[in-house]
């Protein structure tokens, strides 16, 4: 039905219709299954993020000991002070390390999308609700836009770090939230494209370089800059900024950037903060592990 963004934004446009009617349209005529079908199983999907982040904000922690408890961290401090960033968009970023924390912590989360990069999407739907006030049916719709675009990522580029570097998880995820919020927020289908193309651009060249080999540091944090990038970039779109280069030519970017990234900076916890002395030192705490292999 659509191949890129590009073909995406014209049959919205064409039809009259949203970014998530295409890709609903989409999963009905794939998978051949009926409307509600499609709409069922993206609200389980969504189900499983509210709960996640509801867990996370109680205060969850991993096994080994790196993550968790900064979600409750970030409520506590915007209830007792006035956050410099404002409360949108720190609710956002805490729901989203919530998210990542439950990851963590061996929790259920939705891969969006990957396990990784879960914060994003669920993180700032969550935070936006709170404002823009959505049926529960637009929030679904919202993971359907999200879904649209990542469909196209993964089509032309891709999505997991070990193939691209985390430019192409948080990366690919926040711009995907980003897109969503555009469209949640009553903006055209081409402002989400630009608004996507905004939050990508910020962070092309982002390596994966877990410590310890664990979905964790700095994973969870850069979650919670996807996030805040998200938010900030759909309202640039809002407010008529576009994209400069092509929403499709960033995707392309992202791509080569990733096939020339070392392996040492996509997943393998050899190189980047993973290399670092003290990221050693944690890895060798968690699993002892010695030094001699991230040499």
């Amino acid at each position: 039905m659509f191949r890129n963004v590009a073909e995406l934004v014209q049959l919205a446009e064409t039809e009259g219709i949203s970014i998530s009617e295409v890709m609903i349209r989409r999963e009905v005529d794939v998978r051949e299954v009926s409307r509600e079908q499609v709409m069922e199983q993206m609200e389980k999907n969504l189900t499983v993020m509210e709960d996640a982040i509801e867990e996370g904000l109680k205060g969850v922690s991993s096994h080994s000991g790196l993550t968790g408890g900064d979600a409750v961290l970030l409520q506590r401090y915007m209830k007792e002070k006035q956050p410099l960033s404002g409360n949108l968009l720190l609710d956002a970023v805490s729901k989203a390390v919530a998210t990542n924390e439950v990851n963590a912590a061996m929790g259920t989360i939705c891969a969006t999308p990957t396990a990784g990069s879960a914060g994003c999407v669920p993180g700032t739907l969550f935070a936006v609700k709170e404002q823009l006030n959505p049926t529960r049916e637009q929030m679904i719709r919202y993971l359907f836009t999200s879904g649209a675009f990542g469909y196209v990522v993964a089509n032309n580029a891709f999505i997991s770090g070990a193939t691209g570097g985390c430019q192409a998880e948080v990366g690919s995820a926040a711009a995907m939230a980003s897109a969503a919020i555009v469209e949640m927020a009553g903006g055209k289908p081409q402002q989400s494209a630009e608004a996507f193309a905004i939050t990508l651009k910020n962070m092309l060249g982002l390596v994966c370089d877990p410590v310890a080999g664990l979905v964790e540091v700095p994973c969870v944090k850069r979650n919670a800059a996807g996030a805040s990038n998200a938010i900030v970039s759909a309202d640039m779109a809002l407010a008529g900024v576009t994209s400069r280069i092509p929403c499709d030519e960033v995707i392309g970017a992202m791509y080569r950037i990733g096939k020339t990234m070392p392996s040492a900076l996509r997943e393998t916890g050899e190189g980047g903060l993973a290399a670092t002395p003290t990221g050693r030192a944690l890895a060798n705490k968690i699993f002892g592990l010695s030094s001699e292999r991230h040499r």
